[in-house]
């Protein structure tokens, strides 16, 4: 159960990419609060309704910004030459601490440098706190600088990514739902991987 519950955690954090990875009842940010309420709605509506769908694209939405910003990430740090350990240090658990952090005041400098300085993070809100946690990582490795560099001149403050669309709004996004089977099927391999991995009633519950 132990195993199981911790493979859980870390699904969670690879799934969600929480902003806060330290904060268990993901409530201390505004944006990790409005993923985690949309789970905990989810879980408690029937599976297959209208309202379960809705939710599933809204869940879908949010996830996908936050993937948007960790491939912008992965794609310096491959840049950079780490192309097999982009990955590991992307990677951050939920028992990351900021006491264990080797650099945690330039860490924070640098990733405000980063979010005021470039256009990979889009949002409003604060940079997500867990890439603070690669920069410690990325200056440990003496590479931080560089990344910051390149970070300005692969996404420029206020210019938009080409590759990237505009969000769609959520009834446009429930219409490509509706309209076929691929939408649906990504929605429902992301079911289950969310909260529930915190709560021990669903310890035992098998991941759909």
């Amino acid at each position: 159960m132990y195993f199981d519950r911790e493979a859980k955690k870390r699904r969670d954090q690879e799934t969600n990419l929480w902003s806060e990875p330290g904060d268990p009842s993901h409530s201390e940010r505004d944006d990790d609060r409005e993923l985690y309420n949309l789970l905990q709605k989810r879980n408690k509506t029937r599976r297959g309704s209208q309202g379960y769908r809705r939710l599933s694209v809204d869940i879908h939405a949010k996830r996908q910004v936050r993937r948007g910003v960790r491939e912008k990430w992965k794609m310096i740090l491959e840049n950079l030459g780490f192309m097999t350990e982009a990955e590991s240090l992307l990677t951050v658990s939920a028992t990351e601490s900021y006491d264990r952090m080797r650099n945690a005041p330039a860490a924070r400098s640098l990733l405000q440098t980063v979010y005021s300085e470039t256009s990979i993070f889009t949002s409003k809100e604060p940079p997500p706190e867990r890439y603070m946690f690669i920069l410690d990582r990325l200056i440990y490795l003496d590479v931080a600088e560089d990344f910051v560099a390149k970070a300005r001149r692969f996404y420029p403050k206020g210019e938009e990514d080409e590759d990237e669309e505009p969000a769609p709004n959520l009834p446009l996004l429930v219409a490509r739902a509706n309209q076929g089977a691929e939408m649906e099927d990504e929605l429902d391999e992301e079911e289950g991987s969310g909260i529930e991995a915190y709560d021990d009633v669903f310890v035992g519950k098998s991941l759909d």
